[in-house]
């Protein structure tokens, strides 16, 4: 491409919602924390390490008998309250948080097990606020 010599109407949109392809052999439930795996497609969130967030699930979406796109899954982005596995504490904020599974997050890789979710941006008792 070159550079413009008129003026362009560049499309926009919010940057919170989101439609992905599935993983084959996945279900993915409403609420739950989604990456994307390393060839691009959602998965619920895990112990695993290279798994890039896309955010939390919108619906549940069962692929358990299908291929890899088979079904998307629509997530949004945003600041989304999560289980608390015990680590994290209000000294974090402003620090990563950690998948553990697909609704609890760390403040820690589990020593290079984990991927990073978001910033942690408060904690509270029921959990902390990740913003993804």
């Amino acid at each position: 491409m070159v550079a413009l010599t008129q003026d362009r109407d560049t499309p926009r949109r919010a940057g919170e919602d989101f439609q992905h392809p599935v993983a084959a052999s996945v279900r993915i439930y409403a609420g739950a924390i989604v990456m994307l795996n390393a060839t691009g497609y959602a998965t619920p969130g895990a112990v695993a390490t290279g798994l890039v967030p896309a955010g939390v699930a919108q619906e549940q979406v069962d692929n358990v008998n299908g291929a890899d796109g088979d079904v998307n899954v629509a997530v949004r982005r945003g600041v989304f309250r999560f289980v608390n596995d015990g680590t994290v504490s209000r000294t974090d904020i402003g620090g990563t948080a950690y998948v553990v599974d697909d609704q609890t997050v760390a403040n820690n890789d589990g020593t290079g097990t984990r991927s990073a979710l978001g910033t942690i941006m408060d904690v509270d008792a029921d959990g902390v606020w990740v913003q993804i």
